[in-house]
């Protein structure tokens, strides 16, 4: 802190955008779009592809197999002009600085930060995790930060700058009661998101362009890292059930949050085209958008059973290998749809 407390520094509010099952990742990129004038559906739901990159899984709610190594926004937003870089305060001595200069600028700024030392989040107090919000206000006077929490249960409003500190700052320790999310430094880190001119609604042939580009991303995947499109997810699926039968717990912890990112793709995805199909009075669009989300509802058993089996990872073998070959099947029935949908458009 400076010795001088500052001006109050503040942005508009931010929109609470959140849809069952994204999590705190596309919940805060959408504010951040939002702000610059966005529409956050048709952006967060353009794009749509299996990436797993071997390695690179973080115990965190907000991690996702990027595309482009070490940029979110790029690996979210494949058909927009948007880019991410992590960031740490330079002088720890002010470590609001950086946050106070991003507001006098009227930018919001998504900060990583641990449950466990926000009064508002249910874990308060109780249970560490990884997680993102993101910070509206800073009144240094009255000691306060305005942050904006759109996951349940949704909060926005002032927090003390000490618990924000603390909770941005945590080592966020080994948790025995979250196996997932616990045991990653949050270490101050925050993302600074750079985005283009900002874009509503699609029109059918921007539409249409997205679409084929991500059937290509499925039938000849093209540049970044990782295991990616159906020959991906079949060598995934392979990789995890023999790990599984070999007694390996750590494939089955990576799956929780490796497979949240790729089910709240899909999710946001083919609400998109369901609600584009229905805007435009195009069936197979529509339809299309129900067969993506099937995708989504896909990926649920075989994250809850990954989550459930730690104990007994040999046990679940054959339940992920049978949840991994109905994903897989649902893949394929929703990639066929898609291929339909853009003939329509």
């Amino acid at each position: 802190m400076t010795s001088e407390p500052l001006a109050p520094a503040r942005t508009e509010t931010p929109l609470l955008w959140y849809r069952d099952p994204v999590s705190c990742l596309q919940s805060t990129f959408a504010s951040v779009l939002a702000h610059t004038g966005t529409e956050p559906l048709p952006a967060l739901g353009a794009g749509w592809e299996f990436r797993h990159v071997p390695g690179d899984v973080r115990s965190e709610e907000f991690y996702y197999p990027c595309r482009y190594r070490g940029d979110l926004g790029r690996s979210l937003f494949p058909h927009h002009d948007v880019t991410s870089s992590w960031w740490r305060p330079e002088n720890q001595d002010d470590p609001l600085r950086e946050i106070r200069e991003s507001l006098a600028e009227r930018r919001l700024v998504i900060a990583a930060v641990d449950n466990y030392y926000l009064p508002f989040r249910p874990a308060f107090g109780d249970v560490h995790a990884a997680h993102l919000l993101v910070v509206y206000g800073l009144d240094e006077r009255r000691g306060l930060v305005h942050v904006s929490d759109a996951m349940p249960p949704a909060f926005q409003g002032p927090l003390p700058v000490d618990d924000f500190l603390r909770s941005w700052g945590s080592a966020n320790p080994q948790d025995h009661q979250d196996a997932f999310f616990s045991d990653s430094e949050i270490s101050r880190r925050c993302l600074a998101v750079s985005a283009g001119e900002a874009q509503a609604v699609p029109d059918p042939g921007r539409l249409a362009g997205w679409l084929r580009a991500n059937l290509e991303q499925f039938e000849e995947p093209g540049e970044g890292e990782g295991y990616a499109g159906l020959a991906g997810l079949d060598r995934y699926a392979r990789e995890l059930a023999a790990g599984a039968r070999a007694g390996e717990t750590r494939p089955l912890q990576e799956l929780y949050p490796f497979g949240w990112g790729m089910q709240a793709q899909a999710a946001l995805h083919g609400e998109l085209l369901r609600e584009r199909g229905t805007a435009w009075r195009l069936p197979a669009l529509a339809g299309a958008g129900r067969a993506v989300e099937s995708v989504a509802h896909a990926w649920t058993p075989l994250r809850i059973t990954g989550a459930h089996s730690l104990d007994d990872p040999a046990g679940a073998a054959a339940d992920l290998r049978r949840h991994a070959e109905v994903l897989r099947w649902r893949y394929t029935d929703a990639i066929e749809a898609v291929r339909r949908a853009v003939g329509a458009l």
